[in-house]
């Protein structure tokens, strides 16, 4: 914990969880091999919207998060939630990640960071608020990314209360123009550092997939089903097919003359390979932006 004259010299930042909160992660950390309960992403989360990605990189920042602000976005007055995430923040100290390859997809040795999320956390019982500084090694995963990055709002994963909800949501959400995302479950396991739990497939759907892709059918602006690939008569594959729900239109209003409508032929879409799109990117676009903009697909 940080005390007397330390915490003079931190900056802090408070946050207001709102539907334009961005959570920016690189694509190395969201494929990273961790494991936090929901009230430690929570708080985390709530941390990550805060980051200024135009500032250089520092340690120095202490990340203010109030906890009824919490809360209130996962629409929860319940006091218990406070006891919750009190315990969450002593925890965090001791939490570490296991990082492959560099932040923005550099480097062609495979190699593994294995650092804690943060370096220090303030519990102000009094006010209800959480103060945290992220470990100096976790920043370049954070900000100034330039590209393999994925980014969503906060407000899309407030509401889950699965711990694999939000880790297997930020997995897809960047391949929703794409349509789906095929994903070797030795990498699941790994990424969700599920080690020998649930090692039948009857357990793991029960108790990681099925609840994931309902809470994120529910909650998240995704919709999502999955189905189960073979090889060998072995599963070895998860193929989630994504898209986005969709949104009602207005009515139009007892005034509005309703337009006659209009027969459009939709644009023939391109397919196009990886090493192409990434050429056809703009700097700082993700891949999945770059699809949308482009309107083509990945060729298999």
């Amino acid at each position: 914990m940080i005390q007397g004259d330390d915490e003079k010299h931190l900056v802090h930042f408070h946050i207001t969880i709102m539907a334009h909160e961005k959570i920016y992660k690189s694509n190395a950390l969201i494929e990273a091999s961790y494991t936090l309960s929901v009230a430690e992403q929570r708080i985390i989360l709530a941390c990550i919207a805060q980051v200024d990605r135009g500032s250089p990189i520092t340690d120095e920042v202490m990340y203010s998060v109030p906890v009824a602000t919490i809360a209130k976005a996962i629409g929860s007055d319940s006091k218990s939630i406070y006891k919750e995430l009190l315990e969450a923040s002593r925890k965090l100290r001791q939490r570490s990640v296991k990082i492959e390859l560099e932040p923005n997809g550099g480097g062609r040795k495979p190699k593994t960071l294995e650092a804690s999320w943060v370096q220090s956390i303030v519990y102000n019982e009094q006010e209800g608020v959480i103060n945290l500084r992220f470990n100096k090694d976790m920043l370049p995963f954070l900000t100034e990314l330039k590209e393999q990055f994925t980014r969503y709002n906060l407000s899309d994963v407030a509401k889950m209360t699965s711990i694999y909800s939000i880790r297997l949501f930020e997995m897809l959400i960047q391949y929703t123009n794409i349509g789906s995302r095929e994903i070797a479950l030795v990498d699941l396991r790994k990424w969700l550092q599920l080690n020998d739990k649930y090692a039948l497939m009857a357990d793991l759907r029960r108790y990681v997939i099925e609840p994931a892709v309902n809470q994120m059918n529910e909650h998240s602006p995704l919709q999502v089903r999955y189905e189960l690939k073979r090889s060998c008569r072995k599963i070895t594959h998860l193929n989630f097919i994504i898209g986005h729900k969709r949104v009602p239109a207005a009515e139009p209003g007892p005034e509005t003359p309703t337009p006659d409508p209009v027969e459009e032929k939709p644009a023939k879409r391109v397919g196009v390979s990886n090493y192409k799109l990434s050429r056809m990117a703009h700097k700082g676009e993700s891949l999945a932006d770059a699809l949308n903009r482009l309107n083509v697909y990945v060729k298999s």
